[in-house]
């Protein structure tokens, strides 16, 4: 099983980009997808989840600026990112909870993660 990130970029303060991460291999069911960032120096922190029933939660900082999103059918899940700003620069890291099997109790899987710069 295995997280692929794509999506991450340059782009100007006030900019947009959107992020998007599959999930892949042998999957019996997907709990949670989310995104959680680290930016030098300090530690990664939890910017969005999505759970299987839809329901989403946001970091404070980036509340009515970003939206994550989900598809099922696709075990992919997006980060759709506006209003950009300088502190928004990170590895941005993609995560789920899955199980691979209706035994599994659900384990928590990481991608490699992607660069995102916010700069002029």
């Amino acid at each position: 099983v295995q997280l692929v990130e794509s999506g991450g970029g340059l782009v100007q303060p006030g900019g947009s980009l959107r992020v998007s991460c599959t999930a892949s291999g042998s999957i019996f069911s997907i709990n949670a997808m989310g995104w959680y960032r680290q930016a030098p120096g300090k530690q990664r922190e939890l910017v969005a989840v999505i759970r299987s029933g839809g329901s989403t939660n946001y970091a404070d900082s980036v509340k009515g600026r970003f939206t994550i999103s989900r598809d099922n059918a696709l075990n992919t899940v997006y980060l759709q990112m506006d209003s950009l700003k300088p502190e928004d620069t990170a590895v941005y890291y993609c995560h789920a909870n899955m199980r691979t099997a209706a035994w599994d109790r659900g384990y928590d899987y990481w991608g490699q993660g992607t660069q995102v710069t916010v700069s002029s």
